[in-house]
């Protein structure tokens, strides 16, 4: 199926989970495509890796699928005004990596994201400059949802069409300049904004899941 087809495909909650649960998907050949030139794709994980937990919140609005990042806050240590997935690291008292990325969603986005479905996970990613071993999550809420951020902690919600990450004009590539050498940095233009980094990569898996099941129903 052309890449401008798979923009205008029906995305559905039942084809979201179905890419979730392939059998013998190659996560890091789908995050490739978003690898800085600077990060090797399977990085030497530290043993004092910090956990975390995101959660890739979708819902329908308008017909079609949606789903949310943010742009952190400027002051926040670590990737500070970057676009991420709501998110955290773990804390004692939470039972899992799920409860994790439900508490942490509806504290920075004002919503009850426990009433949200859990459809499946991502596989995890290790973000070598944080050192945080990140769990992520995709989950669905079954209407919009009415965000109320928490300044401290988010700038700006951005709501994004999941189809988007289908279409090819939504990627791009920058140079990067270091020690004299031009260094590629892939994003994705999303809401006006460059995502980029371990945020990219799990759009890229997320991306090559979706294309996977629908390339199969194209040529089954």
């Amino acid at each position: 199926m052309a890449a401008e087809s798979l923009a205008d495909a029906d995305l559905n909650l039942e084809l979201v989970t179905e890419a979730l649960h392939l059998p013998h998907f190659d996560a890091q050949a789908a995050r490739a495509p978003m690898l800085p030139a600077t990060r090797p794709l399977q990085p030497r994980v530290r043993q004092d890796a910090v956990e975390a937990a995101v959660l890739l919140l979708l819902w329908p609005q308008g017909g079609s699928l949606h789903f949310v990042l943010t742009r952190r806050a400027r002051d926040l240590r670590g990737h500070g005004g970057q676009i991420s997935l709501p998110g955290g690291r773990c804390d004692p008292d939470d039972s899992d990596h799920r409860a994790t990325a439900l508490r942490e969603t509806e504290e920075e986005l004002g919503i009850a994201a426990s009433d949200a479905q859990v459809l499946g996970p991502l596989d995890r990613i290790y973000i070598p400059p944080s050192n945080y071993m990140v769990y992520p999550l995709v989950a669905a809420l079954p209407a919009p949802p009415c965000f109320r951020p928490r300044a401290s902690e988010v700038a700006e919600v951005l709501q994004i069409p999941l189809a988007f990450l289908l279409d090819p004009q939504r990627k791009r590539e920058s140079l990067q300049h270091r020690n004299g050498r031009s260094l590629r940095i892939p994003w994705y233009a999303l809401g006006g904004q460059m995502v980029w980094g371990a945020t990219a990569m799990l759009l890229s898996e997320f991306e090559g899941r979706l294309r996977a099941v629908l390339e199969r129903q194209a040529f089954p």
